[in-house]
């Protein structure tokens, strides 16, 4: 029996090692898929995570260059809301001075209304002077016509006396 031990022993034996030899081998095929997967696997995440690295660089360096425009424009811009909020300034002491102006008109026209009364009844007299003007300007017609008859009537014996008379 006790070689039957011995023997089942060593069977035992060999069997654990063929099956540690058979693991082992089996775990190096493993590994080599493993390394097959995972090397590259590895090398593609350095290059990515290089590239990552290079964009934000970048994306840091873009918006630092993006910062200075922005303060070199706010800058200039400052000024010419300052320069517009005192044009404003400027705008509404004229605006006040053109209300003032507008009352002072609105008052002075006021004051023309008697004077527009007084020009009307001026305007009833001119055309009643228009009127009598005709009148003479007609009667002045006539004068002219009857003292052009006058003439006519008394030039005629008047020459024939002249041609008498020595002076």
């Amino acid at each position: 029996m006790s070689d039957l031990k011995s023997q089942e022993v060593e069977l035992d034996s060999v069997s654990d090692r063929e099956g540690m030899t058979r693991l082992s081998e089996v775990f190096e095929t493993s590994a080599r898929r493993w390394e097959l997967i995972i090397y590259p696997s590895m090398f593609a995440f350095v290059v990515l995570a290089a590239y990552g690295f290079f964009l934000i660089y970048r994306l840091a360096g873009d918006m630092h260059y993006m910062v200075i425009s922005v303060d070199t424009h706010m800058s200039v811009l400052s000024s010419n809301m300052q320069s517009m909020s005192e044009n404003m300034g400027q705008m509404t002491t004229n605006i006040r001075t053109m209300t003032v102006s507008l009352d002072s008109m609105e008052h002075k026209m006021g004051t023309l209304q008697p004077i527009l009364a007084s020009m009307e009844s001026m305007d009833e007299s001119m055309k009643s002077m228009k009127a009598s003007t005709k009148v003479m300007t007609v009667a002045t017609r006539n004068m002219q016509y009857d003292m052009s008859r006058l003439n006519e009537n008394v030039g005629r014996p008047m020459s024939f006396m002249n041609s008498f008379m020595p002076w």
